[in-house]
């Protein structure tokens, strides 16, 4: 309902007014009565109605000084003159104060419904239009730190934003435009293996609770803002809050980083790499640095995980002169002849040199260390099929290996897969000459025998001290012996407990831990099924 305030110093036309008209057809409702000018402004500081209805002379105050006052102090209330036919000159100055409309005395009832349907139409817009603004500055509110972020990310684009001091006004953002800034870039380790261990929910709370740490020590030590910019990429402009000199700025800025790698890996359980780029003098030149800084987190391939990069760390004398290194073929065919030899030292050898190189090579950096992996596993595969060496088992594993490469992060890894990976071959090529599996599983044998007692001994521990993957020792364990790794490693800590149960100066508890198991429960459930008896049992008939 909209409030009407009816102005006149003549009481029968207020009563006639207010009686014989059908205001709540219109949605209006009548607040109150004034009978001069002054009067009514009094009831309009407090009520604030949105129509007033006043005549045009009275007695004290007329309409129009009223009129002049509630264009001044209340613009929003709408005005409507009635006055006699012998005032129409001073009713047409009267409609330059703002006046919406005007009706003559006597009042025509249905003149009075017209220019109240004009009227009300027009409130009604206004407060449509009220309720469509008010509702946009709720959503602009809600989306200011999208907007924020947008903007954020546009100042690290390759296109140079416009209208920077308007929008960073608009946005609230304590970003000077003729401050020395830097751009810190920090990078998730591992991304592959982080995401495929979450659902999309679990990243996304993830990666809001990397924003909130990496801002929050962000503005214990400088000023600045951080954000996401690419999935496990996020992107940190800052700035030095006080006026501390260079040298002073470097050492926050590195603390800053420090403390951030530390309180996520403390906190969140993630590792990451920093990288920073150099200082820079305009807000505009935030790409430069950008740039630098991604570069710099880029080499944790070569420099290790879970580092602060900086770009002093990659000027080196190969970067310098601009030298380039390709992998050498000869070192192909000494890799290949190695293989064929079965000669696993002189393998490790080549990879060294081979690696070396790539090490070197690091303008091209981690999909060029990748490419030459990759060859390696091709090569290692044609030579496997000239010998007839292959299996579905080996595809498998060269398959799972190829996927792997992809996910890998830095040469150290992909070294380590390829190095495991061509042992296998090696391995295999070996006994595919003498025919026989019987070291290996002595090997396998040998290493459970002499470790059975660890608690926590698995395949992947037998596997890495016999130099193969922790699926092929398995397989290859299983198809000469009949047995799984397990079932024998369980054996020989059973038949270990039968030895230990007929000295009964051995207390339970003690066999149990010295066999690998910290569970007894658990070791009394395997011993039963193995000897279909329990140990007190075996010890009550053989001690």
């Amino acid at each position: 309902m909209y409030k009407l305030l009816i102005v006149d110093d003549e009481p029968t036309v207020r009563s006639g007014l207010k009686s014989y008209f059908d205001w709540s057809s219109f949605g209006v409702e009548v607040m109150g009565e004034a009978d001069d000018g002054d009067v009514a402004l009094s009831m309009i500081e407090r009520e604030r109605p949105d129509l007033v209805l006043t005549d045009v002379r009275m007695p004290k105050m007329d309409g129009i000084s009223l009129s002049r006052h509630l264009s001044e102090r209340y613009p929003e209330s709408k005005i409507i003159f009635v006055s006699g036919h012998d005032e129409v000159n001073y009713l047409k100055s009267a409609l330059k104060v703002s006046a919406v409309d005007y009706i003559f005395k006597p009042v025509d009832l249905d003149e009075l419904r017209g220019v109240m349907a004009r009227v009300v139409a027009e409130l009604d817009a206004e407060r449509a239009e009220r309720r469509m603004t008010e509702e946009l500055q709720v959503k602009l509110k809600e989306g200011m730190p999208l907007l924020r972020e947008k903007f954020l990310l546009s100042l690290i684009g390759d296109r140079e934003p416009t209208g920077l001091r308007d929008r960073i006004a608009f946005l609230g953002l304590d970003l000077p435009t003729d401050a020395a800034y830097w751009v810190m870039v920090i990078s998730v380790d591992d991304l592959a293996e982080v995401l495929a261990n979450r659902s999309e929910r679990d990243w996304q709370l993830l990666s809001y609770s990397v924003l909130n740490i990496c801002q929050e020590l962000t503005e214990r030590y400088m000023v600045g803002y951080v954000f996401e910019h690419r999935s496990g990429e996020f992107v940190g402009i800052l700035r030095t809050a006080g006026s501390g000199g260079a040298e002073e700025s470097v050492e926050t800025l590195i603390t800053l980083a420090a403390d951030i790698r530390d309180n996520l890996e403390r906190w969140l359980k993630i590792g990451v790499t920093i990288g920073i780029g150099d200082q820079v003098e305009w807000l505009t030149s935030l790409r430069h640095s950008y740039r630098q800084a991604r570069e710099a987190a880029d080499h944790k391939w070569y420099l290790g995980k879970n580092r602060i990069i900086t770009m002093d760390s990659l000027e080196t004398p190969e970067t310098e002169s601009g030298q380039h290194s390709t992998f050498d073929p000869a070192l192909n065919e000494q890799l290949l002849s190695a293989l064929k030899a079965a000669d696993g030292d002189q393998l490790g050898e080549v990879l060294d040199r081979i690696f070396a190189d790539l090490n070197r090579n690091r303008r091209d950096g981690l999909k060029y260390g990748r490419n030459v992996c990759l060859q390696i596993v091709l090569a290692a595969s044609r030579l496997l099929l000239e010998l007839n060496a292959q299996s579905p088992e080996w595809d498998a594993e060269e398959s799972v290996l190829w996927d792997s490469l992809f996910e890998r992060e830095t040469l150290g890894e992909m070294r380590q897969m390829i190095e495991s990976h061509l042992s296998v071959a090696c391995e295999r090529i070996g006994k595919k000459r003498t025919g026989k599996l019987a070291n290996l599983v002595e090997r396998v044998r040998a290493v459970i025998d002499e470790r059975y007692a660890e608690s926590g001994l698995t395949a992947a521990d037998i596997g890495k001290a016999v130099y193969l993957t922790p699926t092929y020792v398995s397989l290859l364990f299983k198809q000469e012996t009949g047995q799984t790794i397990n079932e024998y490693l369980t054996q020989v800590r059973v038949e270990r407990a039968k030895e230990l149960l007929r000295d009964p100066y051995h207390k339970f508890y003690d066999i149990c831990h010295a066999i690998g198991y910290t569970d007894p429960s658990y070791f009394t459930k395997l011993f039963k099924k193995a000897t279909g008896m329990t140990p007190s049992a075996y010890r009550d008939n053989y001690a």
